[in-house]
């Protein structure tokens, strides 16, 4: 990882490039978790217009010049949580998932919230998504009990909320 750096998106970043990583994560962690004929027909490009959510704060990470992987994150957009920071989604190309990689980058995106004034950090992770949870275990984050109902691609999905307190 000594190639790595971990910055603010900016203008020149392109959005197809980050929307890919995206794409190519939920394929590939959502396996046998979304049914498949969902996960085949994400169409390229599809988070292009997320990532300058004038809401949201991107971060990627760059190796050497390729972008690996990127996370985004906020203020609570939830209102039972409203005062709390929020992780919107942390992903990577499927061949830097479980590297390390992760650790560095959702470390960032926790002191990123820590600098804007959060505390209470929370996010949302697939029940059936069992590496993701354990790797934010790994990462100091517990589930609350909290869960929220969702469909996609016409299943029944369960998220469950993992939170972190900073020192």
């Amino acid at each position: 990882m000594n190639n790595v750096i971990i910055r603010k998106v900016n203008p020149s970043d392109s959005r197809k490039e980050i929307s890919n990583i995206y794409e190519q994560s939920w394929k590939y962690a959502y396996k046998g978790i979304i049914p498949q004929e969902y996960l085949d027909s994400i169409p390229k490009g599809q988070w292009c217009g997320m990532i300058d959510n004038p809401n949201w704060h991107t971060l990627v990470m760059l190796d050497r010049d390729k972008i690996i992987g990127t996370s985004s994150y906020c203020k609570s957009r939830f209102e039972d949580d409203k005062d709390w920071g929020e992780i919107i989604s942390i992903y990577f190309l499927p061949e830097y998932i479980g590297k390390g990689y992760g650790k560095a980058l959702i470390e960032q995106t926790v002191e990123e919230l820590e600098a804007m004034g959060f505390k209470q950090i929370f996010l949302w992770v697939l029940e059936d998504n069992h590496r993701a949870r354990h790797f934010y275990e790994k990462c100091s984050f517990k589930s609350s009990g909290k869960y929220m109902n969702n469909i996609i691609g016409g299943k029944q999905l369960r998220e469950l909320q993992y939170t972190y307190f900073a020192d």
